[in-house]
């Protein structure tokens, strides 16, 4: 895997330069296909971790101008040392290490499915970066994948992603949607007043009133819940640094899940701002795991695709010669 996957990536940088991999890194279709070529077959959370890890060996010591950085469990705290080693501009190592912290604080805290995230990397080249970092939830050990481009984040806290892999919920708290703007403008005005304020709102009085969240419609999730316990320093930390916006917020070491849920439920039910809980996925599993997760294989519908894909090569506008080459690359594929 290290071997191949230092030649495609050499291939596809002598082509098209680092910034094209790194786009292509970025894009959730087309790491799932490396992966694949690499030698995974389907689906499994490994396609992250290993792929990611067997790249970042195989471009050690290369010429490239490109560089993957973190990698899964403890190595994820290394990919702020890993930027400072980095030659180049300070200011633009100090950007490349402010994203990679909001990266990993988005997906951990604003974007909250219950998947706690353990690999994290960060690949940069060509004047441009791209996160790839992954999530497991405990209880029922699924994974979902969060994919990041540099060049397409506008604002970190409206639709940043280029793209998430996973099963989708029924229900999240999405709080960097489009539709959690004005909770998000609740969320800082409420942390602005400090933590006496925050605490009249959550904190148990003892006495057998309703909580919050038993006012919120619909299905209740258990990580949807208003949380029993903050980290009140973050909370002081927040009220003492004055965010002028939501980005600034989430910034702030210490200001969690937890309070970015309380803050978000309060700006609900107390203000009428309605946060979205449409879950972001927009990339799934069209045909099942071969460990029957997220659901057996169905080999028909796997056979139709092909046969398919067969037909529109096939019928495209080729030469003669593309064509059967193109065709005779694919008869090869399926029988494999």
């Amino acid at each position: 895997m290290v071997s191949l996957g230092r030649e495609i990536v050499g291939a596809i940088v002598c082509e098209y330069g680092e910034e094209e991999f790194v786009k292509r890194i970025a894009d959730p279709f087309w790491f799932q296909s490396l992966s694949c070529v690499l030698g995974f077959d389907w689906h499994s959370s490994g396609t992250t971790t290993v792929t990611l890890g067997a790249l970042k060996e195989g471009l050690k010591n290369q010429e490239m101008d490109l560089h993957i950085l973190g990698g899964k469990g403890k190595a994820m705290r290394n990919t702020i040392p890993e930027i400072d080693s980095l030659d180049g501009d300070p200011s633009e190592k100090d950007r490349l290490k402010y994203s990679s912290r909001m990266c990993a604080k988005i997906d951990t805290s604003a974007v909250q499915s219950g998947h706690g995230i353990y690999h994290h990397s960060m690949v940069i080249g060509g004047g441009n970066w791209a996160v790839v970092q992954q999530g497991m939830r405990p209880s029922d050990k699924t994974a979902r994948r969060y994919h990041w481009l540099g060049s397409e984040v506008k604002k970190f806290t409206i639709e940043p992603h280029s793209g998430i892999v996973g099963n989708r919920e029924k229900k999240i708290l999405n709080m960097v949607a489009r539709e959690s703007h004005e909770a998000q403008k609740i969320s800082v005005d409420i942390a602005a007043e400090g933590p006496a304020k925050l605490k009249s709102f959550i904190v148990d009085t003892g006495n057998s009133q309703m909580r919050l969240d038993d006012f919120l419609p619909g299905d209740k999730v258990r990580y949807l819940y208003m949380p029993a316990n903050l980290n009140w320093e973050g909370v002081k930390k927040a009220y003492e640094f004055q965010p002028r916006n939501y980005e600034e917020l989430l910034s702030i070491k210490g200001v969690g899940p937890s309070t970015i849920r309380a803050l978000a439920l309060i700006s609900e039910v107390i203000y009428g701002a309605r946060p979205s809980y449409e879950d972001p996925v927009r990339f799934s599993f069209a045909v099942g795991g071969k460990d029957g997760v997220p659901f057996p294989v169905d080999r028909r519908a796997m056979d139709e695709s092909t046969q398919m894909l067969k037909e529109a090569v096939e019928s495209a506008k080729l030469g003669r010669d593309e064509k059967m080459k193109a065709v005779k690359r694919l008869d090869l594929f399926v029988d494999r």
